[in-house]
């Protein structure tokens, strides 16, 4: 099997994860239930739950007590784009090629369900502690890694300063603070909590967090030059959003050119300090260096 072969079925077997965490949709409250399930299950790279099943898997971890952390994780990146889209932050229309969630069932909703999104990922997160034979201290320490790195201290707080920095010019250490905040927090966030979860030593995880910041840098970098050098079509939302709402990307700071020589050597370092950790096989290698170097 080829890695776009390997990557499909991994994809839909994370979709499968993500429906069985769901809530049912029913009650007085059942319009939330499906404001969220058209969020979640709008399509997409699934990048950061298959990041922690593969960092799980790359410290021997076993069983599903990682499954309702991916569930949870991708609840938490699916809140970030619907408040993102919303009419008061980059008011977009289309996400993953089809209407974003505050057009379809109102911007009410909208602000709804992305908090309904955030608050069930933590349920769901902490299903963990009924499954059987569960190590409750890496379950724990799991839980506090996915609070803080979603939180102010994490993606939170880079969106306030991404907020906050719309339509002025911003310095580069700013921008590189708001990136690696807003970006690679969740990253970092789903590839601990995959090492975590399976037992990884402190050094281990330390390894893992650095891996992980500099695949968030680079594809946030990679999001940028898309925006400029992107079509809607492939990339399934609009082009030049950063361009309309005045944003200092790392594009307008270094240009274009050395923008992709940042993310080559990002790319690389990463890569590098991967295998040094030996392994068993190719696959999170070549899903790393595919979603740096994505085209959407």
């Amino acid at each position: 099997m080829n890695f776009r072969e390997e990557q499909k079925q991994r994809t839909e077997q994370i979709e499968q994860i993500l429906r069985r965490f769901l809530p049912e949709a029913k009650g007085e409250q059942r319009l939330i239930m499906e404001a969220m399930e058209y969020s979640l299950l709008a399509g997409g790279k699934r990048l950061r739950p298959m990041l922690m099943w593969e960092t799980y898997r790359l410290f021997g971890g076993k069983g599903s007590v990682v499954e309702p952390f991916m569930a949870a994780m991708e609840m938490i990146h699916t809140y970030s784009l619907v408040h993102d889209d919303l009419p008061a932050m980059d008011n977009d229309e289309y996400r993953r090629g089809r209407k974003t969630t505050h057009v379809v069932y109102g911007e009410d909703m909208g602000i709804l369900a992305g908090d309904a999104l955030l608050n069930y990922a933590f349920e769901t997160a902490s299903q963990a502690f009924d499954l059987e034979d569960t190590d409750f201290l890496r379950v724990g320490k799991a839980m506090q890694i996915l609070a803080k790195k979603a939180g102010i201290y994490g993606m939170i707080g880079g969106q306030v300063v991404d907020v906050k920095a719309a339509g002025e010019a911003i310095s580069g250490e700013k921008l590189l603070f708001i990136y690696e905040l807003k970006t690679g927090a969740l990253i970092e966030s789903a590839m601990m909590i995959g090492a975590v979860l399976a037992g990884a030593d402190e050094a281990q995880t330390a390894s893992v967090e650095r891996i992980a910041k500099k695949v968030g840098l680079a594809f946030q970098i990679q999001d940028d030059i898309l925006d400029v050098t992107g079509s809607q079509e492939v990339l399934g939302k609009p082009i030049h959003s950063d361009e309309k709402n005045e944003k200092t990307t790392y594009v307008t700071w270094k240009g274009l050119e050395a923008s992709r020589a940042e993310v080559e050597r990002l790319s690389k370092e990463a890569v590098e300090e991967l295998r040094g950790l030996k392994p068993a096989d190719p696959f999170l290698e070549e899903l790393l260096l595919s979603l740096i170097h994505r085209e959407k």
